[in-house]
């Protein structure tokens, strides 16, 4: 763990919500393959790619590199290519144990990443799926923008001021940020780049979530 702040342990939250690429699981092995290739076909610098296309849609990526290519063609020719690679995601550690232990209308994953693409990332990782996804494809503006996780609060019944976000990309952090929900930054799966305030956590096998009367969450320190 990082720096598991006290503060987090001292509020009660409606709601929890996941990003997954790096949130839930690790797909670092999978992005680099695919995108490391796909970088060398269009002569795109492959180390400053992999600096931006965590968190955030492939189609946008594509998009800002401002190629003479047909952003949404490429966008699902790599969706399809990472579908079809899944060797090496494993889950952060604790994340499975710790999703599971929450009633399953307390908790919602916010993805960039299309629905069949999540669907098989989750599978391979062992990760329930969860009654509520809100994925790239369900949203006009990906984030950094707001709307992913103002919409799956929406759809839960709550606000998004009163859920905790778990991101691990800027974009991510951002997104959740300008919800005005609280934000937790994992830091397993790479070094992420925080440049807020924000609490972190490595992995989950530290912290433990529990539902109270009043059918709000709160986070304790897990006992070992």
């Amino acid at each position: 763990m990082d720096h598991l702040n006290s503060s987090l342990f001292t509020k009660r939250f409606a709601a929890l919500l996941f990003d997954m690429d790096g949130t839930l699981l690790n797909s670092m092995a999978v992005v680099e393959r695919v995108w490391g290739a796909w970088a060398v076909r269009n002569g795109v610098d492959r180390e400053i790619l992999m600096k931006s296309v965590h968190g955030v849609r492939a189609v946008d990526t594509i998009r800002r590199l401002g190629l003479a290519v047909d952003a949404e063609l490429e966008a699902r020719e790599l969706a399809a290519a990472e579908i079809a690679d899944v060797d090496g995601i494993i889950e952060i550690p604790g994340a499975v144990a710790f999703l599971n232990s929450l009633p399953p209308e307390k908790w919602a994953i916010v993805t960039s990443a299309p629905l069949e693409l999540a669907v098989r990332r989750l599978a391979a990782a062992g990760i329930p799926t969860p009654r509520l996804m809100i994925t790239g494809e369900d949203v006009s503006a990906g984030k950094p923008d707001p709307q992913g996780y103002l919409l799956a609060a929406g759809k839960l019944g709550v606000r998004a001021e009163d859920c905790l976000v778990f991101e691990d990309a800027p974009a991510g952090i951002l997104a959740g940020t300008s919800a005005g929900a609280e934000v937790a930054v994992i830091t397993g799966a790479h070094v992420a780049a925080v440049d807020a305030p924000h609490v972190t956590l490595a992995h989950y096998t530290d912290v433990e979530a529990r539902l109270g009367e009043d059918g709000w969450l709160t986070l304790h320190r897990a006992h070992r």
